[in-house]
């Protein structure tokens, strides 16, 4: 029996969440289907694509580290926020053809879309890392009117990315080890403000170093917001709380990114009346 699947992939991929979201999300609604894991080598990719084309049940896969810029040259073609991007997380399989896109922008957003209905008179955030996932966030958050101070090991890099992501605003570009030490700043009052400090790099994910941030360096009232989910609970959230900001946690994007791609595979909109029950398993 050929069941129509999609499935994630990246290299490693044994920590990815994505198969327990989609299972759970067909099995809520009686869909027949799948969704898998596949580790694809760098030097792999062009023949893991070039294998799924003949295959239609393959509906698609979606497109981690460190892939999301590498695949954009195997594709036929690009949606909108992919190409403003420069990254593709999500292809969609339409008659052998490949059609890149990204829900990781529309995911991050979507735990703060109550803040951002609110009206501020600034809005800063401070991103650490300059991967495929920032060069998303940066364009997320620049549409929405924030100032930005982007952190990375290579600042040429991190000024490049502004450049082409959000050439209008005053933003900036900082070595991350900017960040790492204490600093005796004293920020004005915060008021009418939206101040955001987003780990957007791997630095935290299991089986990699711990994010060197003190948290000196966030104004008064910032929401941390780390996209790592594995662990869910990092060191770098563990120390917002500590130091008294309110967090986010990777599962928050997660989720919200895969709804998106759930609704692209499959055809339904996911149905997140039971993200709480989802939430539950995933922590387990």
């Amino acid at each position: 029996m050929n069941v129509p699947f999609a499935e994630v992939i990246g290299d490693p991929i044994a920590q990815s969440k994505s198969p327990i979201i989609h299972r759970f999300w067909l099995q809520k609604l009686g869909l027949e289907g799948d969704y898998r894991a596949r580790q694809v080598s760098d030097g792999g990719l062009a023949d893991y694509l070039a294998s799924r084309r003949g295959d239609p049940t393959w509906r698609g896969c979606n497109v981690t580290m460190p892939h999301k810029q590498r695949i954009i040259p195997l594709l036929d073609k690009l949606e909108t926020p992919a190409e403003q991007i420069g990254a593709v997380n999500t292809v969609q399989a339409i008659a052998g053809a490949l059609l890149g896109s990204n829900t990781d922008a529309a995911g991050f957003l979507e735990p703060l879309r109550p803040r951002l209905e609110d009206g501020h008179w600034f809005r800063m955030a401070r991103i650490l890392g300059t991967g495929g996932a920032a060069r998303a966030i940066v364009a997320a958050l620049a549409q929405e009117g924030f100032t930005l101070v982007l952190a990375g090991r290579d600042v040429a890099k991190a000024r490049a990315l502004l450049d082409e992501l959000a050439p209008n605003g005053e933003h900036h570009a900082v070595d991350l080890i900017h960040f790492a030490t204490a600093t005796d700043f004293v920020f004005d009052d915060r008021e009418g403000c939206l101040d955001l400090i987003v780990n957007a790099s791997p630095l935290g994910m299991r089986r990699q170093p711990q994010l060197a941030f003190d948290w000196s360096h966030a104004p008064p009232g910032a929401i941390a917001y780390d996209i790592v989910t594995d662990p869910v609970e990092t060191a770098f959230l563990q120390g917002a709380r500590a130091a008294g900001h309110r967090t986010i946690d990777g599962l928050a994007m997660l989720i919200g990114q895969a709804a998106a791609a759930f609704e692209i595979f499959f055809g339904e909109p996911a149905p997140r009346e039971h993200d709480a029950e989802l939430r539950a398993m995933l922590l387990q």
